[in-house]
């Protein structure tokens, strides 16, 4: 049973720095690709970050590139989201994802997602 548990959310100011940390378990982790998403109230969810099985390729959209750096260690079964320069539009809760392969073109090759954390980043 895939399992996928968030964790190092909370407030921020802008500015500041946030790292989340994503624990999973159930399957084989470096087989798959891991993903960030966030949502933030009324507004569509948006694809944050997307990592390779092996770690070699990454993704970020334009809205958090430069400032948002995903990892991964395979040998923790763990995958990390560090947000540096936050701003207030990061506020959302942010989700966990695995892939269905090791690899990804879009988000729809992700279907199993842990249950969110909540970033807020205020003054």
């Amino acid at each position: 049973q895939v399992q996928l548990v968030e964790s190092g959310g909370g407030f921020a100011q802008p500015g500041g720095s946030l790292r989340l940390s994503c624990q999973a378990s159930g399957f084989t982790f470096s087989n798959y690709a891991m993903a960030w998403t966030r949502q933030a109230p009324g507004k569509e969810l948006e694809w944050v970050s997307g990592i390779y099985g092996d770690g070699r390729h990454t993704y970020y959209p334009d809205s958090v590139k430069g400032r948002f750096t995903t990892s991964r260690d395979n040998t923790k079964n763990t995958v990390y989201l560090q947000m540096d320069r936050l701003e207030p539009e990061d506020t959302a809760v942010y989700y966990c994802g695995k892939g269905d392969y090791a690899d990804y073109v879009t988000l729809h090759d992700f279907s199993s997602w842990g249950q969110g954390i909540q970033v807020t980043v205020s003054s």
